[in-house]
Formats: C-alpha cells, structure tokens, sequence
C-alpha cells in the first residue's frame, strides 16, 4: 500500500484555524529553569491512568526545558486571560525578562497560573513527529478554576458561553 501525500501546508493551516481550542499555557521548572509558553495543542488521552499530551515546537525553549526538567503543568486560562496568553506567546518579551513577572502563580514542580484550570504532570514518553513533540504527561494534580476557558479560533480570542447552541 503506497502512502498518500500529505496535504498542502497552507491548506492545512486554513483548515486548521476553523478549529476552536482552548487557550492554555504549558509551564515546567527544574534543572533546565522555569520556563512558560502558550500553545494549542493539548488533549486528554487516558483516564486509567490520567494522562494528557501536549505538542511543542521541538526547537523550542520550552520543549527542550520541559524534556530536562521531565515535567510540566498545563494551564487552561479563563475567559478574559488573553493578556496571559499573549505575555506566554512571547508579545512583551522585549519589555519583560520574565514571562512570570507579574502574573499571579503558585511554584509547584511547574508553575501554576492562577485562575486557570490546571494539571500537574510528569512526562512519561516524548514522541518527535515533524516540526513537533508530542509530551505524554501522567497527571500527579488537576485543579477546576470553575470559570468558562478562553478560546482560540480563527486567529482570534473568544470565549464559550454554555446553552448558546440549540440541540
């Protein structure tokens, strides 16, 4: 059986942007530092036992700090956070040294950010699939903030409002 080729790129990226997603932000601490970025790949992938996975750019700062550290927490911002999210994705870091500098957190293995739903992990495999890794995590903590999560879609933030969609 031959292998079909892939879809191009920009038609990828195109279909990809009508994909809404949670906003989140992975962070992890150790050896390596402390070190946070936002992302969009993430996704539980078992319950038994509870493990989420969540797909770095392999290059990345934070890639190589979450694969020396060996942990990392996954931060499921709230609605009305996207000023987190952009200080995650790297918008002030010519006006801020620290991506943590005044954002409200807790230090645990990896940092918590507060108001978010959050998942402590520690990495269990790390798969390399093109550009990215997929980090498997076994969650040792998970945490509800109870509020509705920001969203991304589109190429743009948003947010859920729940019983909005007839059924």
């Amino acid at each position: 059986m031959s292998a079909r080729q892939p879809v191009d790129r920009d038609d990828f990226i195109s279909a990809m942007r009508h994909v809404a997603a949670s906003v989140t932000v992975v962070t992890t601490n150790g050896p390596a530092g402390k070190h946070g970025a936002t992302v969009s790949a993430f996704a539980s992938v078992s319950a038994d036992p509870p493990t989420v996975m969540v797909c770095l750019r392999s290059d990345s700062r934070i890639a190589k700090a979450v694969r020396e550290n060996q942990n990392y927490a996954v931060c499921v911002l709230p609605k009305g956070a996207s000023d987190k999210a952009m200080r995650f994705a790297g918008s002030d870091d010519l006006q801020v040294g620290n991506r943590f500098s005044d954002v409200p957190h807790k230090d645990w293995d990896a940092p918590h950010l507060e108001d978010s739903t959050s998942f402590s992990c520690d990495v269990v495999q790390a798969v390399e699939q093109g550009s990215h890794t997929a980090f498997f995590g076994t969650v040792s903590w998970a945490g509800s903030s109870e509020k509705p999560p920001l969203i991304y879609f589109d190429g743009a933030f948003g947010e859920f409002t729940k019983g909005t969609e007839n059924v």
